[in-house]
């Protein structure tokens, strides 16, 4: 069942209904301010951290669902409304609402009134601007009476919601131009040197600053005493829960329309300016921000800006294909939500509160994956960044805060994968840009600009920490996790509310991943050729060999006969072995162990992939395990907690498909590879909406697996690594191109379903129009370039500004 549509002219998704099976939501802005907004206008935005500078406030796991945003309220005749369905729920005569790149608009009908709301977040600007347009379509003369509303939230939003003894006092609120300006400068009087306001271009008939006037005391979001009188209370808070709304008279003869723009803003003052005079804040920034959208012409043009923004980032990867489907994932909605996780990491989403995770190490280093082509400049500062949260011995904080940039003690490190994320994230602009300078670049170790080294060695120190933490085995120490944060084999908790993470109640060096040595093996090449770049050979050398020692334990001791091991655990015992009960086989490491090449030229990564489709394989992907386990297992932690089919326990994480995907491509099997692709990408799920229940716009981390009650369903979609890799898997190994070192690497992989297409890729500064003939046969590929034949699958780099046309029979 479809609750909507994709626009792809508009590049839109357009939803048709309010009552869509779970809130479908978009994210505003791509720099220091950004929002989140859902079909009915629920959501928030906050400036740089989700954490420490949230204006708005909105309620996780609520009754009922997605209460909290941005809302206008319609009185028509002593009706009330709200174009976005929500909150009143009153019913529409029309409902619409299209999530386009960077913007939001909801279209509501009722009873010959047309209100449509267009919310962004401009280039360059710290502000979430509202325009209201309302046209009567009727013919009658309307005489309306319109209701802002937004509710303040105190700026550090874990404490917002739990310290109320304090912040039931210190709201505080300044009204200007008889309320169409209303500021919240909660904490200003103090450390704080930003507030927060939100003004309309127009003059008002009432205001309201504090919620329980606008509501009152025991009402709902959907029956605000304010709207159904029809008049503001012109109230000022003072404490308790400060608001900003806006009262306005809108009358309109029959065919006229009016527009109204609201602006949200957040701006900083220096601290020797905060005062205008005593007690009355400095509004002067606020004034200057304000007028840049006072009016509709200057949000038409920040429109135009947006869309030209996009314009030019999607460029840099796009297809032209008979499939509509792989079209619009490739060209529109997996860039876009591979920017999103660049923007959010895993902090603030509908089922991320924006509180208790950061930035993560190995999240933004996979994130990257999937947004150097489009950001390179801002994927270098990323890495900097990241780099600089690790350790000298090589390991790093697993979480960052965005705004401070420091490392989160709250779980500290010992993530033993963390350091080799670092590697592939490097290379991988390198590869794009390539920018050798950056392995000159002075980083520091924890943030202490005393210890800064240059990149290069941090990507030793990140090599050598797998070497310097082997197990019995001779395969990497797993430490607290590995990719799967759940498998925590140190842990031992059997105490409630103890984190599985960062608990560990037994101390030994037994616990090995053999995910961890194939992602080993997987970066060794890419380190060892930056070593000979950097002119050290003899640590090229070593790489490779301890590559080649890496790989023989695997094939010796990470090979259980038909598929790869998981681990060992405390007590040396196998995980993810035909000898256990539960758990016989995991997918990570079928999927990296072939995509490093190992058990390729020996028959085993056969043997592995053909295992996960007969044992993993499901009608909605592949799940991560199997048989579940069915009951807790205090030695292999998190994992065993979940009911089967569930999250880390044989769920269907997407984050992990993309691997098995890209490793049949290097096997040769794309007919394969493209039907598990298609299998979880949400553009091929549209009609399946009432059973996956989130966007088919965009990915989820987890569909429910085979041995779960509700099989199908998705959850955690938006911030998620599954859209990096998904786009890694698509555009560099089943379309076949990706950047290497010195040229472009043209190696279509994708079965006979999509016989021709064409990418058009950019790349230091040339563009390359790839056209493929696809017989479906894999192999190696034949190319022509510029009218040449070329030998291999190099195409190597051109001039910036030429144009390279490159012909490929495959």
């Amino acid at each position: 069942m479809r609750f909507g549509y994709f626009d792809d002219t508009h590049r839109e998704y357009v939803i048709t209904t309010p009552k869509t099976p779970y809130p479908w939501i978009n994210y505003l802005g791509s720099e220091n301010f950004f929002a989140l907004v859902s079909h009915r206008a629920g959501g928030y935005c906050f400036y740089r951290d989700a954490r420490l500078r949230r204006l708005m406030r909105y309620r996780y796991n609520n009754v009922p669902t997605d209460v909290g945003g941005r809302y206008f309220y319609i009185n028509d005749g002593g009706e009330v409304w709200n174009p976005s369905f929500a909150p009143t729920n009153t019913a529409l005569d029309a409902f619409e609402c299209r999530h386009g790149l960077g913007y939001t608009r909801i279209t509501g009908e009722r009873k010959g009134v047309r209100a449509s709301l267009l919310m962004l977040v401009p280039q360059g600007h710290t502000a979430e601007i509202h325009q209201l347009s309302i046209k009567n379509e009727s013919s009658e003369t309307k005489n309306l009476k319109v209701f802002s509303l937004i509710e303040w939230c105190l700026w550090n939003a874990y404490d917002d919601m739990t310290n109320y003894q304090r912040n039931f006092s210190t709201g505080e609120v300044e009204i200007e131009r008889n309320g169409a300006t209303l500021y919240h400068k909660t904490e200003y009087r103090e450390r704080r040197d930003h507030y927060a306001f939100y003004s309309v271009n127009a003059d008002v008939a009432g205001y309201d600053t504090d919620r329980e006037s606008f509501l009152g005391l025991y009402n709902e979001w959907g029956e605000p005493q304010v709207p159904a009188k029809g008049q503001s209370a012109n109230s000022v808070a003072s404490g308790w829960q400060p608001i900003a709304s806006h009262g306005l008279d809108v009358k309109l003869a029959p065919g006229e329309e009016k527009t109204f723009v609201f602006t949200l803003g957040y701006v900083e003052v220096p601290r020797d300016q905060k005062w205008e005079k005593p007690g009355i804040i400095n509004k002067k920034p606020a004034h200057e921000l304000i007028a840049k959208f006072s009016k509709p012409e200057q949000v038409d043009a920040a429109m135009k800006a947006l869309a030209d923004h996009w314009s030019k980032l999607l460029s840099n990867y796009s297809i032209e294909s008979g499939d509509e489907k792989l079209n619009r994932t490739v060209n529109i909605w997996n860039p876009y939500q591979c920017m999103v996780t660049f923007n959010m990491s895993r902090s603030a989403s509908y089922f991320e509160t924006g509180i208790g995770r950061g930035m993560g190490f190995r999240d933004s280093n996979q994130d990257l994956l999937g947004f150097v082509h489009l950001v390179p400049e801002r994927a270098r500062e990323r890495i900097i960044d990241i780099a600089s949260t690790q350790f000298p011995d090589g390991s790093a904080y697993h979480q960052y805060q965005p705004l401070t940039k420091r490392g989160n003690n709250d779980v500290g490190s010992g993530f033993n994968d963390d350091p080799l994320w670092l590697i592939f994230g490097v290379a991988a602009y390198i590869r794009e840009t390539g920018d050798y300078k950056i392995l000159d670049e002075q980083v520091p170790f924890d943030n202490d600009p005393k210890t800064a080294v240059p990149l290069f060695e941090h990507l030793k120190r990140s090599f050598h920490h797998v070497l310097n933490n082997l197990g019995p085995h001779g395969l990497p120490l797993i430490g607290r996790a590995d990719w799967n944060d759940c498998l925590n084999l140190n842990c031992f908790s059997e105490t409630p509310d103890e984190s599985f993470q960062t608990t560990g109640n037994r101390v030994g060096r037994t616990a090995e991943s053999v995910f961890i040595a194939g992602m080993f093996v997987g970066v060794a090449p890419d380190y060892a050729y930056l070593a000979e770049k950097k002119g050290f050979g003899d640590e090229a050398k070593k790489a490779r060999a301890e590559a080649a020692k890496m790989t023989e334990v695997v094939l010796k001791d990470g090979w259980d006969g038909e598929w790869f091991l998981r681990a060992y655990d405390f007590f040396g015992k196998k995980v993810g072995s035909k000898e256990n009960k539960e758990s016989q086989i995991f997918i990570e490491p079928q999927g990296f162990c072939v995509m490093a090449g190992i058990g390729v030229e020996g028959g085993q990564a056969k043997k592995a992939l053909d295992s996960v489709k007969e044992r993993l394989d499901t009608k909605y992907g592949i799940v991560l395990n199997n048989p579940p386990y069915t009951e807790y297992h205090v030695e292999l932690g998190e994992i065993s907690s979940y009911p089967p089919g569930y999250k880390e326990n044989a769920g269907i994480f997407c984050h992990n498909n993309p691997w098995v995907i890209i490793a049949e491509t290097v096997i040769g099997r794309g007919d394969r590879a493209f039907e598990y692709w298609k299998k979880i990408a949400p553009a091929y799920l549209e009609e399946i909406s009432e059973i996956h229940r989130l966007e088919p716009y965009v990915y989820a981390q987890m569909i429910a697996g085979k041995d779960a009650v509700r099989h199908g369903e998705a959850k955690n979609s938006w911030l998620t690594g599954t859209a990096a890799w998904n786009f890694v898997a698509v555009s560099h190994y089943l379309l076949g191109v990706r950047p290497d070192y010195e040229g472009l690497r043209v190696r279509p992989c994708l079965g006979g379903e999509v016989g021709k297409f064409t990418v058009t890729r950019k790349c230091r500064g040339a563009e390359y129009r790839i056209h493929v003939k696809n017989s479906g046969k894999g192999g190696a590929p034949k190319l022509v370039v510029d009218g040449k034949p070329v030998a291999g699958d190099l195409v190597p780099y051109a001039k910036p500004g030429s144009t390279v046309i490159v012909e490929c029979e495959v």
